[in-house]
């Protein structure tokens, strides 16, 4: 349970702080996946999500995109954003463990490409995750 609530915090630790410059990247309807891999002391085959979403202007110009929500239990360690990306680094504990994440952003505008690295320690061993991202504009919203 534990590796899925960090897994889960890791993922919506995206975008934090206002940017001081647009993103470079195109509103429209993008569509983006994600590839987990995991290896420690528990043996889990990768994890690929699909996720469909609408960028508007209004957001890429608004302080609403591009900000982390830090989780409970998070602390953001560093964070260095700009136009053409983000990276950040943060420490989240909970049930007794701890996860240090790592994770950055290209903003490439008509593409997205990312990562995230966690090494959590608890109980129940190490483990390492390490998640690829690849975002791509696919139309316009309906």
């Amino acid at each position: 349970m534990m590796k899925r609530h960090m897994a889960v915090a890791a993922l919506l630790a995206f975008p934090m702080v206002a940017l001081a410059e647009t993103p470079n990247v195109t509103p429209g309807e993008w569509e983006f996946v994600s590839v987990t891999s995991i290896s420690g002391d528990m043996q889990i085959p990768d994890q690929t999500e699909t996720e469909r979403q609408c960028i508007t202007q209004e957001e890429l110009d608004g302080a609403d995109f591009g900000f982390i929500e830090e989780e409970e239990g998070c602390e953001l360690q560093h964070q260095d954003m700009n136009a053409d990306g983000l990276s950040y680094s943060m420490v989240c504990r909970a049930e007794g463990g701890e996860a240090n994440i790592d994770g950055e952003m290209r903003f490439m505008g008509e593409r997205i490409e990312g990562s995230v690295d966690i090494f959590t320690q608890s109980p129940m061993g190490e483990l390492t995750m390490n998640t690829v991202i690849e975002g791509e504009r696919i139309g316009d919203c309906e």
